[in-house]
């Protein structure tokens, strides 16, 4: 049942022009008086990294926390492929204007316009802002900086550092807060998770945090919270996802009251090496940029175990180009990794597992000659060699759709707030800009946009209407939170069971995968509601955690984050089976067409789904954005 209607608080008049006015607007803080406010940030990736750096070049003091024991080492560090911008350097036809719309459509029309429209405008900033920081683009023989396609375009809008581009963009912005943590203005917590957000009179005010070298928990008080932790694929268990890539600090808002929208829409990415065995802990993505050149094809006839090079081409099907004339290889991901696994469903999968397809080169290195090929993509070769001991120069790649990214996140409004005041999320903490389907190398230029070109607006303009009231972390509610997080620590290092973390997590990550993975069913849902909660009992009886909580505890550190995505699965469940459409990465199988098309409702289902915890075994509340479409009409999507 919905309950309430959410307001994004969207500026009004010309989408052009909305986030220009929207800018004037926000009242302003005069310089001298930056410094007696002070943020917390949660995440040092592309968008916490480029956001504290931002926030203390403009003078407010900044306490940014990181999990890993180098700001460095965030999960945006592994993005492979570029990040987009309109930027129309190849002359192809490009704009802010296309850009917008095609994340719009790419998303299936569950994202809210004025956000797109703001991500498409700012993205010709961040690249300017990236060179100035020495980010090494890759060049034309001019010197001038290159551009290649990606999925869901059919221009070539992305930037890219050869298969290292989140690497480098991370690094620069690294710089940037490094620079400001040398001249004091920030103060860096390593090896810090945050394990409780602290509200007072109805206000976000700091957080709670474990030290998880000792242990120790400490209390943070600051005007405002930002968020920007990533995303929760890690439900899945197997997932491209780093290994410590949780949900535990976005869970912790949603527990105190922030709305969580979308959690079922999670991307499946197309190109991951398949699964080898029982014991493999992650997954990993081959960048979605091998499809500019290379051909996803499968046998044409089910059961073939001949070698790929044995294969004519009348013996081949390469089934996304005859599917998709119009995109071909380059169709979204949601369509590219559900051909796959239709392909697989059908017996035409290949490798020993029957559960990959083929993504082949050899006609463009024919074409173009191996040496441009290994100028492109030289390093994704060498990493898939090493993994596979299998040359892609030689012989085909093995692909198989992996869990990826999360288009659901906290709720936020235009202003990047969520319904809690003082609590900020960006990056694919929120669910803002993506709607049901992310378009690669995009989810780089999101963290940037909200990390260097959108809060630094936002905040200001909530700070500017409140002034700082001295307020101290021996205040009750900080005493409360701190009691809370010991208790739950607490509580799991009593139960002394006999099964490991992992072994439940593979569990819940089963479950995951054959009931909320790539293709949804009623009975299938209704499964999963029944199991996770069954699971998630069994844990709290019968998980294993040597050691103690006052030393380095990875056991420890992981069951925390299990009990969150214990709940969180669940809430992913209760979604889909709610939203009775198919819509991007959520596809409902009773909604497609007679060509396995997603199917939307928008009748029904066209807004952000908003759930509110209301405790422990108590259904949450299930709120409504309505998505108006006044700029891209409403259309069912077409690749074809």
């Amino acid at each position: 049942m919905t309950i309430k209607k959410l307001d994004g608080k969207v500026p009004g008049g010309s989408i052009q022009d909305s986030w220009n006015n929207h800018r004037f607007k926000l009242k302003l803080i005069n310089p001298a008086n930056k410094r007696k406010y002070r943020v917390i940030v949660v995440g040092t990736g592309l968008a916490g990294g480029s956001a504290a750096a931002s926030l203390s070049e403009l003078g407010y003091n900044v306490d940014v926390f990181c999990i890993q024991d180098s700001a460095r080492r965030a999960h945006s560090i592994a993005a492979q492929g570029g990040i987009n911008a309109a930027k129309n350097y190849t002359n192809d036809g490009d704009s802010i204007w296309r850009l917008f719309y095609d994340t719009v459509k790419g998303g299936d029309f569950r994202a809210r316009e004025a956000n797109v429209y703001r991500l498409a405008q700012v993205s010709v900033n961040i690249i300017d802002q990236c060179v100035a920081q020495g980010v090494p683009f890759a060049r034309d023989y001019g010197g001038y900086l290159s551009n290649r396609s990606f999925g869901g375009a059919q221009v070539s809008r992305t930037f890219y550092a050869r298969g290292q581009t989140g690497q480098q963009l991370l690094l620069g912005a690294y710089s940037a807060l490094m620079k400001e943590t040398q001249l004091g203005k920030v103060k860096l917590h390593t090896r810090s998770e945050m394990v409780n957000l602290v509200m007072v009179n109805g206000k976000v005010r700091g957080i709670i945090v474990r030290d998880v070298i000792t242990g120790e928990f400490s209390k943070h008080v600051a005007d405002a919270v930002v968020l920007a932790t990533g995303g929760y694929a890690n439900v899945f268990y197997l997932s491209t996802n780093a290994k410590a890539s949780n949900t535990s600090a976005i869970w912790r808002a949603y527990k105190k009251g922030s709305y969580f929208g979308n959690p079922c829409f999670t991307q499946i990415h197309p190109t991951c090496i398949p699964v080898h065995g029982d014991n493999q802990s992650k997954l990993t993505l081959m960048s979605e940029s091998l499809r500019n050149d290379g051909r996803v094809w499968v046998p044409a006839k089910g059961g073939e175990k001949r070698n790929p090079n044995e294969l004519s081409e009348a013996e081949r099907d390469y089934y996304l180009e005859r599917i998709y004339p119009s995109f071909g290889n380059l169709v979204p991901r949601d369509v590219a990794s559900r051909n796959a696994k239709l392909q697989a469903d059908q017996n035409k999968g290949v490798g020993t597992s029957g559960k990959a397809v083929y993504l082949d080169f050899r006609d463009p290195i024919k074409r173009d000659g191996i040496n441009v090929i290994k100028e492109k993509y030289g390093n994704l070769f060498e990493m898939y060699e090493r993994i596979t001991a299998e040359n892609p120069y030689q012989v085909p790649m093995r692909i198989y759709p992996a869990s990826h990214y999360t288009m659901g996140g906290l709720w936020v409004d235009y202003n990047l707030m969520t319904n809690l005041e003082g609590l900020f999320v960006l990056g694919e903490a929120n669910f803002s800009d993506h709607g049901a389907n992310r378009l690669g190398a995009s989810a780089l230029m999101q963290g940037l946009a909200d990390g260097y070109f959108v809060i630094p607006y936002t905040i200001g303009g909530y700070f500017a209407e409140y002034k700082p009231d001295g307020l101290k972390t021996d205040h009750p509610e900080f005493e409360k939170a701190l009691r809370e997080s010991i208790d739950h620590y607490q509580r799991i290092l009593k139960i002394k069971g006999k099964r490991t973390v992992d072994d439940f997590h593979k569990a819940l990550g089963k479950i995951m995968w054959d009931d909320v993975g790539m293709s949804r069913n009623t009975k299938g849902l209704q499964h999963a509601l029944k199991e996770i909660p069954a699971i998630r009992e069994e844990f709290w009886r019968d998980v294993r955690i040597p050691g103690t909580g006052q030393e380095v505890n990875v056991e420890l550190e992981k069951a925390g984050r299990l009990a969150d995505f214990l709940e969180l699965g669940e809430l992913m469940a209760l979604d889909a089976l709610e939203r009775v459409e198919s819509c991007g990465g959520h596809f409902r199988e009773e909604s497609q067409t007679k060509d396995n098309e997603a199917m939307r409702d928008d009748e029904k289902f066209c807004h952000v789904a908003a759930w509110e915890w209301q405790g422990e075994d108590t259904k949450p509340l299930r709120h409504i954005e309505e998505l108006k479409f006044e700029h891209v009409k409403l259309a069912q999507r077409s690749y074809k």
